[in-house]
């Protein structure tokens, strides 16, 4: 079932990337040949469905995780993030703060670019339109890119107000978006200072997490954390530099909950 299921992968991603390029170059398909081809490859993907609940049954995630490669279940998963954080966005609900915790946004700073990006979207999703009105096929692909496209930009957004740094009684919770989150417990962070940077260069142990390009915190660490990539790849780090809409408040909050007495153990029953 595993190699069945690898192997129809291998088939339907190369026939529909083939499709779109002929579509996109301008190729003049039969109707029938468009039909049959649209239809052969719903069929693949709906039996590689079926093929990867079977897989997750027999074997549960473990078993779907040896059959799809890391890289896709992440890039599969951020898109379920980004697309669930319309829904919250919508519910005016935030991701993974509990009663207690503080919770800091970092949304601001980029949000006229991305609505600006949204904009230019729509007016090219009008242009194509005209453009390619007498291409019906070449069309309704231009205007499938497009309208996801429309919705990607606003549920990045989305995510970057949906999930928040959370600062809790023994961590804080770095996020950007939904691309990366980074638990870094309190008794790890050596110092923290506001130092606002508009340029990063990429250096050993140090990840930067910048909003709108900037970053306004940085954290040194006493002992590494792990920082997961986009696609997986993981390293350790002892320097964090993030972004906060309000860096002063978050700065303020993390140096008394470093500084705060930890809570007296129980006395014995």
């Amino acid at each position: 079932m595993k190699s069945l299921v690898r192997g129809l992968a291998w088939v339907v991603v190369p026939v529909e990337l083939v499709l779109v390029v002929c579509l996109l170059a301008g190729a003049s398909l039969p109707a029938d040949v468009l039909v049959g081809a649209e239809a052969v490859a719903l069929v693949l993907l709906a039996v590689e469905g079926v093929g990867l609940a079977l897989v997750y049954r027999r074997g549960g995630r473990a078993a779907v995780r040896d059959v799809v490669p890391e890289p896709v279940r992440r890039i599969v998963g951020h898109e379920l993030r980004v697309l669930g954080s319309l829904a919250l966005w919508v519910a005016r609900r935030r991701h993974g703060v509990r009663e207690g915790d503080l919770a800091f946004g970092h949304a601001r700073d980029q949000a006229s670019m991305l609505y600006g990006f949204v904009f230019v979207c729509m007016v090219e999703t009008i242009g194509m339109a005209v453009l390619l009105r007498n291409w019906p096929a070449v069309h309704a692909v231009m205007l499938v890119v497009d309208v996801y496209t429309v919705i990607l930009m606003l549920g990045i957004h989305a995510a970057s107000v949906t999930r928040p740094h959370v600062l809790t009684e023994d961590a804080l919770r770095v996020r950007q978006g939904a691309h990366r989150d980074l638990r870094i417990p309190l008794e790890r962070i050596a110092a923290v200072r506001g130092e606002r940077r508009f340029t990063h260069e990429a250096a050993d142990g140090v990840i930067d997490l910048p909003v709108g390009s900037q970053t306004s915190l940085t954290l040194e660490l006493t002992e590494p954390v792990t920082a997961v990539g986009f696609l997986g790849k993981r390293r350790p780090v002892t320097t964090v530099r993030l972004h906060a809409d309000e860096p002063e408040r978050l700065l303020s909050a993390l140096r008394q909950a470093r500084t705060a007495p930890s809570p007296s153990p129980a006395p014995p029953a």
